[in-house]
């Protein structure tokens, strides 16, 4: 008798502790049939700001200079629990210019990572226009910024164990370079190998990840080659190897699996130019898979509403996987 009252008594116990539990929201990937936007594509920066957007939890600055702040979302907890939550570490993009916006550009993919149950870490960083824009400065608080993550941490259910750095066009740039600095030659941003996070993986979308190759060969649409002259601070370095410590290309093998992700209909970042990269990182001993998406630009790789979310969003799941 006493066996089956504490065998009811554990069956009741996890029967409450079931229907105390969150419950994960359903939530629909986008498809070519419900794409709302369908007949505008491939779209512009400006349609993503003009849609309403939802605010970040925390703005916290990793810093006391110019520009040197982030955005903190946190899925929520009745739906997701206490955490800790997988993390994106997100950076955007914008050729690297301060005339251009900055973390708006992200809140649309950051609004629905966490309704997802993804907390997101959106930084951004002083850029060509701020007064520490360009070489070092842009380098130096993307570092301090991706780095920023253990501090929050300490404070906020994030699974460092989980986490992945994503950048968007010149954001993939910086984020790939965040992941690369290991190797880091000796020079003025040697220091910043010391304590680097490392994330369980990259993912860039529409990433600019060789600036040499873009630089020479861009279609000019974010002012190359002038804008990577003054992102490297090419006039003021002249005779040292401007590429080395600044394009990822250069800094290979990052040691981390890489997902590279092109639109086919790309004009600034075009799809060959992920392609070219993806191969060479594979050659140089990286673990790449590289996916150019038909029917998707450069902007709809940042808009969750656009069929091409679901294929973004299934890496990662699959990189932030327990």
């Amino acid at each position: 008798m006493r066996l089956l009252a504490l065998t009811a008594a554990l069956a009741l116990a996890a029967c409450s502790a079931e229907d105390s539990a969150p419950t994960r929201p359903d939530i629909p990937m986008p498809t070519d049939a419900t794409d709302p936007y369908a007949d505008d594509r491939p779209i512009g920066w400006q349609p993503l700001l003009e849609r309403e957007r939802e605010l970040a939890d925390h703005r916290i600055e990793y810093g006391d200079g110019e520009e040197q702040y982030g955005e903190l979302w946190l899925p929520d907890a009745s739906v997701y629990g206490d955490g800790p939550h997988p993390t994106v570490i997100m950076i955007h993009g914008g050729c690297w210019q301060a005339a251009i916006p900055g973390t708006i550009l992200q809140d649309q993919l950051n609004a629905d990572l966490r309704r997802r149950g993804y907390a997101v870490w959106n930084i951004t960083y002083p850029r060509l226009g701020h007064e520490t824009g360009g070489y070092p400065g842009t380098f130096i608080s993307t570092a301090m910024a991706v780095d920023h993550v253990g501090v929050l941490a300490e404070d906020y259910p994030l699974d460092l164990n989980r986490a992945v750095i994503m950048g968007h066009s010149a954001g993939g740039h910086l984020a790939a370079w965040a992941a690369a600095r290991s190797n880091l030659p000796d020079g003025p941003l040697s220091a910043l190998r010391d304590g680097a996070f490392m994330p369980n993986g990259l993912i860039t979308l529409a990433g600019i990840n060789d600036l040499l190759m873009f630089r020479d060969a861009g279609p000019g649409r974010c002012g190359e080659p002038d804008t990577v002259d003054q992102l490297v601070g090419a006039e003021a370095r002249t005779g040292a190897d401007i590429f080395a410590d600044t394009s990822p290309s250069n800094m290979l093998p990052l040691g981390i699996e890489q997902v590279v992700i092109s639109g086919e209909l790309d004009p600034i970042v075009p799809a060959q130019y992920g392609r070219a990269y993806a191969a060479y990182a594979d050659q140089e001993g990286d673990t790449v898979t590289e996916i150019s998406i038909d029917e998707a630009g450069h902007f709809e790789l940042i808009d969750p509403t656009a069929p091409a979310w679901a294929v973004i969003l299934q890496q990662i799941e699959r990189l932030t996987a327990e």
